[in-house]
This record gives C-alpha cells, structure tokens and sequence, in this order.
C-alpha cells in the first residue's frame, strides 16, 4: 500500500464514484499500455537485427511522413508535457508521480518508434500482425483519457490531448493499411501474371524502384483520389463512354477477383464437402482487408463524437460569459472535426465500395463459371430464371453484406458510447430511455424474423417471374403467331402478384420498424429529461443541449439499424441461394493419361470395367461405353427415363450414323458421352478433343468470323475451305461485312438452315477428334444438304475424324461406316449399312432407288469434284443480314444525357399517385416540425429554469413535452406506412405498364433488341425500383426537411447562421454538381453494360453443352449548427443517389415509348371465321426493314378452300416470309392478303392469329403441364387431347411420362426435339382452325414417322387448308399444290406430278436432288 500511496497519494486506486480514477487512467491506459508498446517494439527489434538482405524494403515518401513525422509530431507534444510539468514545479506546485509516469512513458514510446523506424528492418517490426493489432486495442484503451480531458473546460488541454489521440489512431491505421497495401503488392509480384514482366533481363533493383515510386502515386492518390480528375473533368463536358473511363488497377480486374474467391470456394468445398458456406468463402477471401477496413469505421465512429463533447465545453464556457480566446479554438475545433470526419467519410465508403466491386466481379465470374461446368442434368435443379436470378439480384444482395457486417457492431458501438456520455450528462435518467431500447430490441427480433420469411418467399416468386419473362421474351414469335401473348403476360401478373405480396408485406414490416426506431429518439428524449427533472435535477443548457446533439447522434444508428438488419437477412438468404448452387457437383469426369483421354464414371468401382480391356483395342476407340445408365434427372418426384447402352464400341476416324424414331434416345446418347447426363451405373470412355454441334444450333452473338474460330487461331486457307464445304461462302460473299457481320442474339437475322451451318463450320474449322452432329441436315433443303454431305462431313477436312451424326437423312445414312439403331433409351443393333439394309430395323425406304451409292460421295478431292453441284447453290439474298447497315442488326442500347429530367420524377410520383405523394411530404413536413416543437420547447423550459422565471410545474412542461412526442411518433406511422404504399403502388404500375408495352411490341423490336437487354430491364431495374429506390428517396426526404428545420431553427435563433449557410449552400452544389455529372453518367454506364452482361449470360446457359465440348437559444442553436456540414453532405449525397437510382425509371420509361402493334381492326370476325380457308395473295411486297431487300417480292396466288399446299424453295428464300405475312408478324409494304374475302389489314391483329393454326419451325413447349401446353384456355376433353396426341403418334411417350398432369420443364426439355414437333402438331389439330401453317413440322423426326404424320395430316385435315414449308420433297408430294419461291418470287406453282415431269422445272432439280 505504501508504494500506491506513493505514486497515488489522496487518490482512490480505480474509481472515483463517477469513472475512473485519474491515478488508474494515467497507470493503466497511459503508462502501462506505453511500456507494453515499447517493450513490443524493442523485442521486435531484437529479432528481426539479424533479418536476410532480401527481406529489407526501402521506405516511401508517405511511410515517411507516417513513420517520422507522426510520432515527431507525437513526441513534441509529449515533450511540451513534460515542459508543462517542469515549469510548474518551478512555481512551485506539487506534481503527484503518476502524472510524471504517464508523461514520460508517453514521450519515451514515441521516441522508441523513432528511433527503430530509422533501421534497415523496420518494415518487419511496424508491420507486425500482433503490433497492428495491439495498437488498435491502445487507442481504445486511451478513450477514458480522452473523455476526462474533454470534461475539464481548458480548450488547450482539450485540443492537445485530442492531437495526441488522433496522432496515435492515425499512426495505428496507417501501418494497418499500409501492411495490407504491401501484402498485396507481394503477392502481386509472386502471381504468374507478373512473372514475364521480370523475365525481360532488366535489373531488378531498377524494378524495384519503379515499384516504389508506383506505391507512393498509389498512396498519394489513394487519399486525394487524384486518379478519377481526368474522368470528372470529361463528365462535366461531355456524355462519357467507356473508353473515356480509367484502367482497372490488378487488383480490382475481373480476372484476379474471381481466382481470389475461386479458390477460397475450392478451399471451403474441400473442408465442408457436406455444407460449403459461400459467406465462408467471402471472408477467406475479402476477411482480412473488409476487417482492417473496420478499423477506420472505428475511428470515424469515435469521432462522431467528439463534437458533441467540443459543443458541451462551448455552451459551459459561453455559459461563464468570458471572453477568453479558449472559445474560439473551441469553435474551430468544431468545425476542423466536422471536416475531419469527412475527410474520414469519404475515405472509409471509397476502400468499402472497392471491396463491394471486388466481391461483386467475384459472385458474377464464379456463378458464370459455375453454369460452364456444372452439366444439364444437375442444372436442371434450378430454372433458368432462377439462374439468372442469382447472377443479378443475389449477387447485389450479398454485395450489399458489405455494408450491413461493419454497422452490425459499429451501430450497436455508436449507441453504447452515445449512451456512456449520457450517462455522464444525466447520470442514471438515460436508464429510462434505454429501457425503452431495450423493450424495442424484442419486437423488432420478431419483425426481423417475419422479414426473413417474407423475403425468402418474395425471392422465389421473382426466380418464377424472371424465368416465365425469359421464356416471354425467347418465344415472342411463336406466342404472337398462337396470339398467347396476354395469356403470358397474366402468368407473369399472376407470378408478379405473389411476389408483390410478399414484398408488401416485407415493406410494411419495414415500415413498422422505421416507425418503433425513428420515434426512439423522441421517446428516449422525453424519458430522459422526465425521470431527469423528477429525480430533481435543475435542467442547464450545457446538458440539454449535449444531450440533443446525443440524440442526434443516436438517430442514424437507431434509424439505420432495421435496414441493417433487413440487409443482413436479404444477404444471408441469398449467400445461402448461391451455396447452393455453387456446390453442385460439376462434370462427373476425370482425365487420364494422356491428356486428351477421358472418362466418366458413376462411381470408383466402375473403371475395372475397362482395366480388363487391351490398350490397343483402347486406342482403336473412340467412345466406349460399359454397362452406362444415364438419367437427366435423380429427382425422386420426377419420373426420368434412365437411358441404358450396356456395351458400345465407337471405333475411331469413321462416319457413324445414329438413327431412330422420335425420342429413342439419339440426343440423350450424344449429351452422354459429353457428361451431360448423370451417370447412375457404368463408364463411358471417350479418347481426344470433342466437337458438337445440338440439334438446335446454339449462335453466338458476335460475327460470324467470331462464330467459326470460337477462340481457335485465324488459318485463312482452312478458314476459307470450311465456309466453302458448308456452302457459307456465297451467302457471306453477299453480306455488306462478309464474314464481319454481326450476328444477332441467337443468330436471329439468319435463316434456320444459315444457322446450322454456321454451327457446323465452327465445329469443323475446330478439327476435333470427335465430331458429334445433332441432325445437322435437317435445317437445310435437299440440294444444299447433299453438298454438305459430300463436301463437308465426307470431304477432306474431315479425314481421319470420328464423327457421329444423328440423323434421318437417307443419303448420310447409306454413306454411313456403322450404324447404331436407339429404339427407347436402348441400343438395339450395330452394324454396316449393308447389313443394316437386311435387318428389321430398316425403316427407311428402299436403298435401291438412290441414284449414286455411299461410295460415290467419298470422292478423292470433294471440292473439285463437286463442282457440278456449284452452280445449283443459289445464294440466300433473303437473308436479313445481306442490309446495307449489316452491323444495325441489334440496335445500340441508348442512353439519356445530362441530369435526369424532372419528367422522370414527375412519372414516378404518378406511378406512386399524387394524392400519396402528398400525403409523405405533409407527414414529414410535420414530422420535422414536431420535432424541432420538441427541441424548442425544451429550450423554453430550459431559459425559464435557467432564469429562475419558471411559470408552469414541472409536470406542464412534461405534459407539453409528451404531446410533441406522440405527435411526432403518430406523424412518423404515417409517413412510414404511406411511403411503403407508395413505393408499392409504383413498383406495381411501372411493371403492369412496361409488360402492356412489351407484349403489344412488333415482333422487329425483339429482334433489334437482345432479350438480355429487355431482362434487364425486368430484373435489375425493376429491382431497384422495387426495393433501392424508396429506400434512398425516404433518406433523401428525412435529410431534406431535417435540412430545411435546421436552416428555419437557426434562422430564429441568430439570423447569422444563416448567413454563414448560403455560401456553404453555394460550394457545396457547385461540387455536388461537379460529382454528379460523372456519378450519373457511371451509373446509365453501368446500367447499359449489365446488358450485354445478361445477354451473354442467357447464350451461355442455351449453349453450355456446345462451350464444354469446346473446353437556451444560444444553446439550442449550436446544438443544431454542429451537425450542418455533415447534414448537408449527406442531403446532396442522396440527392445525388437518388438520382442515379431514378436511372432505373429512365431506362423503364424508354421502354414506354416503344413502337405498338396495330391492335385496332375496323371489320369484327365471327367466332366460326374462317369457314372456308380461301387465301388469296394480291401482289405482296414485304421488307423486313426499310433498309432490306424484298423478303417477298409483288408474290401473288390463290389457294382454295379445302386445298393442302407445299412451299419449297432454298434455305432463306422466302418461304417462313409467307406465313409472317399471313399472321402479320411484319406488315406488308404493298398489295393486299384475303382470308375469305376479308383482307387481314382490316382485322384486329389479336383476333386474326387466334382463329388460325400454326406448328412453328423452332418447338414451343412452355413450363408447366402438358394439359396447358396443349390447351392452355381449357376449352378441350381429355379424350380429345388423347386422340390428337394418338393421330400424332406421340401417346404412348407421354403416357410413359406419367400423363397429362406431367410437369414440361421450360423449353419443353422433358422431351427430345421431335417429340416437342409433334406435341405441337397435336396442339394444332386441336385447335380446329380452318386454316393450319406448318413449318417445317417434321425436320427432326424420323422419316417413317414423318411419312406417318403426312398421311395423319392428309386424313384428319380434309376441308382445312394446310399450307407447309417441306424441305423434304417427298413430305410435299401428295399435296394439292406446290409452290417454288426463290429470291421473295413466286417462281413455279402447280400440282408436284406436272411439276416432275417437267425436267426444266425447279422442283423437278430439287426432287432429283433428294433422289441422289
């Protein structure tokens, strides 16, 4: 006890009654945490003398000056201390010794630092882990300093003591930052990428030099953002562009992002194979920095609060009535702190949005990656829509972690220490405000949970919505042919209603948060000072104003807290949607010696299947399959067919020829062999580099140059042999940019036969070992499908190739080396075409009436000697690439310039309705002014207690107190409910008005604008307006009027302040605008490049299987004056987000204007029109685009009632530009088209599609159950629809399926390609229209079934008038009539035996052609 009483003499040892005792603060946070520091840095010191060379780094210009000429700084105030101490001791005052300890322990830690700074390793002892860490744990370990100095009236100590502090939080988050930035650095150089940069031969001390300096830009930029000038400057003069837009620093590229959390995900999925957590993943890759980055919050946080504790020092001291110069260094250092904490503001959001960029680029590589890898059969868990989901809304909801993680514990940190300095205000009266906390912490737990739920439930009905609108937008032609266009659209309102529902209720329990957190304050004001006052303290401006500005200060957190959660929650649901999906199992494949060997195993045991065979009969194969079982699904609620090849061996370099009804599995054994499918049982070995082409050709948006090379080198000569064996080299000839032209979404503006050919010439251009070819020929007309045939399949680029081709073609079959036979999901016989000529699965027709045999078309050289075939291939010129502005195919995506327009606002208040906009600006009108009645009111009684003119009791003044708070906490209800109602009725209205005008859109806006562009219009956009957008105009609209009660609150206390705020007012717009004119443009920037982001997302997902196979007053208004700087920072800051989220309704409102379908008819059908099938063409013109040749040009024809008529003619010719013509999906330029005497242009265009029949050349099968998909309006029996299934011999597969309630996954992939064709048939003939369309409604079954189904269609059809595209002659040979077109002319019509016997005639060359 003597030595404490000697180094504390007349001292408690650790409290005081009230804090901590002075002798504790100075021994404990001031003495002992200084010696630990320095005996910290000593040992460090020792350690690392004896460091390697190699390890030592040379100090920068910015270490400098945070390293030298902080702690010099540090240690001459520590010095003048102990200067202080001296000279008071010289006049003879008593010093106590803990005093004496602290300061020299001070001085001394300081000088330890300088000291070690100038050694040659004090990188490795500043840049310590534990020192980083511990010198965080020292600042807060010197708050209790810091807050006694604060509560003495000496301004000077008051400021040293504040200098001191922030020098050492300085000094703590510098060498934090800069040990990240300097990890980062190292392991930059480790990377492979950098490592060719050494290689150069260049001394590396002259790299290393480079590297310094280039840290020192980075640091100097880093605090002044020097780096984004040029581009700020260029948004203020000018719309930006994304070359106007700075380089990507490493760091940040999208490249490094995603190998960052790839690995960390790898890692997770390693350690957590049962459950890998994505947030896991996160922190492995982003912890560390997001977690130092925390460190700076902490500081921000801490001096938040500085100027409450400044402003209680400068209303005691104005209380005193002294003129001493201590008031003024007070007020500056009001105002230096206001500005300081910008200073932090700005950096803190700067470092969180880098870390927001990096995790975004993270989540949205990795999901892409993800759908690369991972096969059809475990995709189809989720929906395609769900997919694009994840891509888009919950990758900004996990983005959005970010934000909500740090307030998790910094708000709770800002209420606690709030809630400590009221404590020392009015001692134990905050205990009934925190009460009221308290009690508030429960209910919103419950509303919390609520929330969770609803957003779960919200979040499938949008992967739902999104979905139904991705499948809108890639069948629109086919919908407005069926006229379904608003049978879809109620769908998506249906859908769009449910998660409606689930946002509403998440927005009112929102709104009941904001209303328990916004009137906290209030109530807790009103507790307060009540148990205040009745505890019988005197009320002094000094405390009640402090106490205000406590208040203040707790409104943020207390308002942000319930958003923080929700946020929380939004993040949480959607990390666990992306754990999901991120962690099904990928390609079941493993490579094997050597590198182009592969092997799929359903599970280890399988590969002894294959140890017993003999390598050199491996090495003659190419697939082998042993025992396999395949399904597309291990679902137990669906019934999935399991596919069963027991033993298949595919030698290598040899055609094969894979044929078999519809739906015998020929696409199944092809999706097989690249690991599409879920092998249950057995292997499947395949040897070298695969090629493939799907039965729907999968195109890339992109030229057609990019198409072929798919990322393969330029060889001109092989380059220019495949466009000729795939007879694209006239077509491209023809085109404006050759094989430079762009090619639409889904190679929209080319033909179907175009299209095929284009995805066969990139898969031979590849020259893979294996080429697999899904029914290649069926797009393309005879002529050209024999040229390919011989000059492609069987020519010379395919040479020692293995190439397995499914298909019905008779000429590819007789050419065929084997032939496998699929009957059911089973092999049924391999063998040579000549035995197969012999088997009982010869379905074809007889072989003896092929004009040339196989041997024929395996000429020595292809190209030449099939020259005679040349001149027949007649060029597409109905092409819609052939315009003169080949590259205005897809139309640029356009942008606003400058501000967004008031009409932008002006349309989302009536979307919102003005009555409710009223009703918000009203209730925070009144809102603000019951608060600033509050404050006022407090100030009264205040001036009368202070002034000893008291009127009223106590309980009056506590009275009138009351009522302000419930009007203030009934006005906040208000607001709050009628915001969310508001919100909801916009997010409601805009999505209703922008599906009207989608679905009235023509046809031609779809094609010139990419689906992805419209999606993201439906889902990120409407996102923002659903969710974002309220809840920045609600902070913009609280900062406003919180603005407007400042300016009225000081405009009645001293009309000075005023004065002082419209020059404040006049800088801040000027850099507001400066900011907002780059932020704006970023932000449509932004916008526009997500796009092409979704577009390029939908072409990965239609064509992954393609991208795998190719690998007082006074007082009062100082309380209100403190907080105006950041006040005014943050309405402009608002303003200018709401701005950029208003970008959101400017991009929905270009999408009100687009161009409208004629609805509108002058004539009204009857129910039973048409009742005969008249047709009649009366010189037809019709462009596609005025910048387009003829598609149809001056056709005229008569078809009668009753009659059935074939349209041939070459890929393009015009022959789908009749059918678009009759159904209006483009209006004709000239001439007129009757339907029983009644012209098309006069009816409704609704009305017209629906009384006709249509089978569209591209299946459309929607998800859901097949009774819908065949008739969706209910109108048919169940015998019916089985008889129309019957007659389109299609009954027993579904039967097999499980019926008519089976559920049809989207794009109908439940069933093969052929079956969809023929289920849509069945969809046509129940729909008894007198006139049917066929397109190409047989291209892709079996030529048995084919002939079957024409001889269905001949029977049942009789007294309908059938008019069918056929690229198969002999589909069109027992019809009335046939028509040849060619070039958008009628050039041949007549019955097809007159028609044959002319041998001059084009459809005699084409019959001839099919023969051969």
């Amino acid at each position: 006890m003597g030595f404490l009483n000697f180094i504390c003499p007349n001292s408690p040892t650790v409290w005081d009654g009230n804090s901590f005792s002075k002798c504790f603060e100075n021994m404990v946070f001031g003495f002992g945490v200084n010696v630990v520091t320095i005996v910290m840095i000593v040992t460090l010191g020792l350690q690392n003398k004896n460091v390697r060379r190699n390890q030592i780094s040379r100090m920068h210009i910015l270490e400098k000056v945070f390293l030298l000429f902080l702690p010099a700084l540090a240690a001459c105030l520590s010095f003048y201390d102990i200067f202080y101490l001296l000279k008071a001791v010289l006049q003879g005052h008593t010093i106590v010794h803990h005093e004496w300890f602290f300061r020299w322990s001070q001085f001394m830690s300081w000088m330890t630092i300088l000291l070690f700074s100038k050694c040659e390793y004090w990188s490795l002892i500043f840049f310590n882990r534990v020192l980083c860490f511990w010198w965080i744990a020292k600042s807060f370990l010197e708050i209790p300093r810091l807050q006694t100095s604060f509560l003495s009236l000496e301004a000077i100590r008051c400021i040293k003591e504040s200098c001191s502090f922030v020098a050492g939080v300085t000094f703590g988050v510098f060498i934090n930052v800069a040990r990240i930035i300097r990890g980062s650095t190292e392991k930059r150089k480790l990377g492979s990428l950098e490592d060719a940069l050494l290689s150069d031969g260049k001394d590396l001390e002259e790299n290393h030099i480079r590297d310094s300096d280039r840290t020192v830009h980075s640091y100097w930029h880093l605090l002044t953002f020097k780096s984004i000038n040029s581009v700020m400057d260029l948004g203020v003069t000018k719309q930006l562009d994304f070359e106007d837009l700075i380089q990507l620093p490493h760091e940040l590229n999208p490249s490094h992002c995603h190998s960052t959390l790839l690995r960390c995900w790898a890692a997770e999925e390693t350690k957590y194979c049962t459950d890998p957590s994505l947030f896991r993943a996160i922190c492995y890759a982003y912890g560390w920095p997001y977690m130092f980055l925390g460190l700076l919050k902490v500081l921000n946080d801490l001096i938040s609060f500085v100027g409450p504790l400044l402003l209680n020092a400068l209303i005691r001291f104005l209380q005193q009535g002294s003129g001493h110069f201590d008031g003024y260094l007070l007020a500056i250092s009001l105002g230096l702190t206001s500005t300081f904490k910008s200073f932090l503001d700005t950096q803190y959001s700067f470092h969180l949005a880098k870390i927001k960029l990096k995790l975004r680029s993270s989540i949205m590589t990795v999901v892409y990656r993800k759908c690369l890898y991972v096969s059809l059969a475990n995709r189809s868990k989720f929906s395609e829509g769900e997919v694009q989901t994840f891509m888009s809304i919950d990758a900004d909801r996990t983005v959005n972690l970010c934000n909500s993680f740090h307030d998790m514990w910094s708000l709770p940190l800002q209420i606690v220490v709030a809630l400590y300095l009221l404590y020392t205000q009015v001692k134990f009266a905050f205990l009934a405000g925190l009460t009221i906390t308290i009690l508030l912490i429960p209910v919103n737990k419950w509303i919390s949970t609520l929330i969770a739920s609803a957003t779960e439930k919200m979040m499938k009905q949008k992967d739902e919505r999104i979905k139904r609108a991705g499948e809108f937008l890639t069948y629109i032609r086919t919908l407005k042919m069926y006229s379904w266009e608003l049978l879809f659209a109620n769908r998506l309102i249906e859908t769009r209603a449910s998660e409606v529902k689930h946002l509403s209720t998440r927005k009112y329990l929102d709104a009941w948060c904001v209303f328990f957190w916004a009137t906290t304050p209030t109530l807790f004001s009103l507790s307060t000072f009540g148990l205040f006052t009745l505890m019988g303290h005197p009320l002094d401006a000094a405390t009640v104003f402090t106490c205000v500005a406590l208040f203040n200060t707790l409104i943020s957190p207390l308002n942000a807290f319930p958003w923080v959660i929700n946020g929380l929650i939004d993040a949480i649901i959607s990390t666990r949607r992306l754990s999901r999906f991120l962690s099904c199992s990928e390609l079941n494949s493993q490579m094997l010696p050597p590198s182009d060997e592969l092997l799929h195993e359903a599970d280890p045991s399988s590969s002894c299947l294959l140890k017993g065979q003999d390598e050199a009969f491996l090495e003659n194969m190419a697939v082998v399959f042993r025992d396999a079982h395949c399904v597309w699904s291990n679902n137990s609620e669906e019934q999935s067919t399991v596919f069963k090849w027991k033993t298949l061996d595919l030698p290598k370099g040899i055609l094969i020829a894979v044929v078999g009804e519809v739906g015998s599995g020929k696409s199944s054994l092809l999706n097989s062999i690249l690991g599409e499918m879920l092998l249950v049982h057995g292997s499947i070995y395949s040897r070298g580099s695969i090629a493939y082409v799907s039965q729907v050709p999968w195109i890339l948006s992109g030229t057609i140059r990019d198409n072929i090379l798919f990322g393969k080198d330029y060889d001109a000569k092989r380059y220019a042999d495949v466009l000729q064996a795939c007879a694209l080299d006239v077509d491209i000839s023809l085109m404006v940019g050759g094989d430079l032209s762009y090619i639409g979404e889904k190679g929209l503006n080319l033909s179907g036969g175009q299209r095929a050919r284009l995805a066969l010439a990139r898969a031979i251009y590849h020259g893979a070992d294996v080429c697999m070819l899904d029914d290649v020929l069926s797009a393309v007309d005879a002529q050209v499908a024999r040229w390919i045939l011989r000059n492609a399949i069987l020519g010379h680029l395919m040479d020692q190739k293995t190439q397995i081709l499914c298909t019905h073609n008779v000429q590819a079959i007789s050419s065929a080396d084997m032939i496998v036979v699929m009957d059911r999901g089973h092999v049924k016989w391999t063998g040579s075409f000549a035995d197969f000529s012999e088997s009982p699965y010869a379905t074809i027709p007889s072989m003896e009436d092929s004009k040339i045999s196989s041997q024929s078309l395996r000429p020595k050289n292809s190209i030449n000697s099939s020259s005679e075939l040349r001149p027949n291939l007649i060029p597409e010129e109905d092409c819609i690439t052939l315009s003169e502005e080949a590259q205005e195919a897809i139309e640029i995506e356009l942008r606003k310039e400058g501000t967004v327009e008031l009409g932008v606002y002006k349309s989302y208040a009536t979307f919102s309705s003005w009555k409710i906009v009223i009703v918000i600006s009203l209730s925070a009108i009144l809102m603000q002014a019951s608060r600033n009645g509050n404050d006022l009111w407090l100030s009264y009684w205040v001036d009368s207690t202070g002034s000893h003119r008291t009127m009223y009791s106590t309980g009056f003044y506590l009275v009138i107190l009351c009522i302000f708070s419930v009007a203030n906490s009934l006005i906040t209800l208000a607001r709050a409910f009628s915001f969310a109602f508001g919100g909801l009725r916009a997010a409601v209205q805009v999505h209703t008005k922008l599906l009207n005008k989608l679905i009235n859109a023509p046809v031609i806006f779809f094609d010139q604008n990419p689906s992805g562009r419209i999606l993201n219009r439906l889902s990120s956009d409407l996102y923002t307006i659903d969710d974002s957008l309220p809840f920045i105009l609600n902070i913009l609209l609280a900062n406003f009027f919180s603005l407007v009660g400042i300016a009225i609150v000081l405009s009645y206390a001293q009309i000075l302040f005023l004065l002082l705020l419209l020059p404040f007012g006049y800088i801040y717009k000027k850099l507001q605008f400066y900011y907002r004119s780059t932020s704006r443009e970023l932000r449509r920037l932004d916008s526009v490049s997500r796009s092409p982001i979704y577009a390029s997302f939908t072409e990965t997902l239609d064509g992954s299987s393609t991208i795998r196979a190719f690998n007082a007053k006074v007082g009062l208004a100082l309380s209100y004056a403190s907080p105006i700087v950041s006040l005014m920072s943050n309405f402009l800051t608002s303003y200018t987000e709401t701005e950029k989220e208003m970008v959101s309704i400017e991009r929905v409102l270009q999408y009100m204007d687009i161009p409208q379908e004629e609805l509108c008819g002058c004539n009204s059908l009857h129910p039973d029109w048409p009742t005969q099938g008249y047709i009649k063409f009366e010189h037809v013109t019709l462009r596609y685009r005025p910048s387009l040749p003829a598609a149809l040009h001056d056709v005229s024809f008569n078809i009668a009632a009753g009659m059935q008529v074939g349209i041939v003619g070459r890929t393009g010719a015009g022959k789908s530009s009749v059918i678009n013509a009759l159904f209006r999906l483009t209006p004709i330029c000239g001439g007129q088209i009757l339907v029983d005497g009644v012209n098309i242009a006069d009816v409704a265009v609704r009305d017209l599609r629906s009384h006709l029949s249509v089978v569209p050349q591209s299946p459309f099968l929607f998800d859901g159950p097949l009774r819908d998909n065949l008739d969706p309006f209910g109108e048919k029996s169940d015998i019916k629809i089985w008889e129309a299934l019957e007659k389109c011999h299609v009954k027993e597969e579904v039967e097999a399926a499980g019926g008519l309630d089976i559920h049809v996954k989207e794009a109908g992939i439940s069933f093969s390609v052929g079956q969809r064709q023929l289920i849509c048939l069945a969809r046509a003939l129940l729909k008894s229209s007198k006139i049917l369309c066929l397109d190409e409604c047989t291209a892709n079954v079996d030529t048995r079934t084919a002939s079957i189904l024409q001889n269905t269609i001949s029977s049942e059809c009789k007294g309908m008038t059938v008019i069918t595209i056929a690229h198969r002659i002999s589909v069109v040979m027992k019809m009335d009539n046939v028509m040849v077109l060619d070039h958008g002319i009628l050039v041949e019509q007549g019955r097809p035996e007159v028609l044959l016997q002319n041998e001059f005639s084009r459809f005699s060359s084409f019959a001839k052609a099919s023969t051969m």
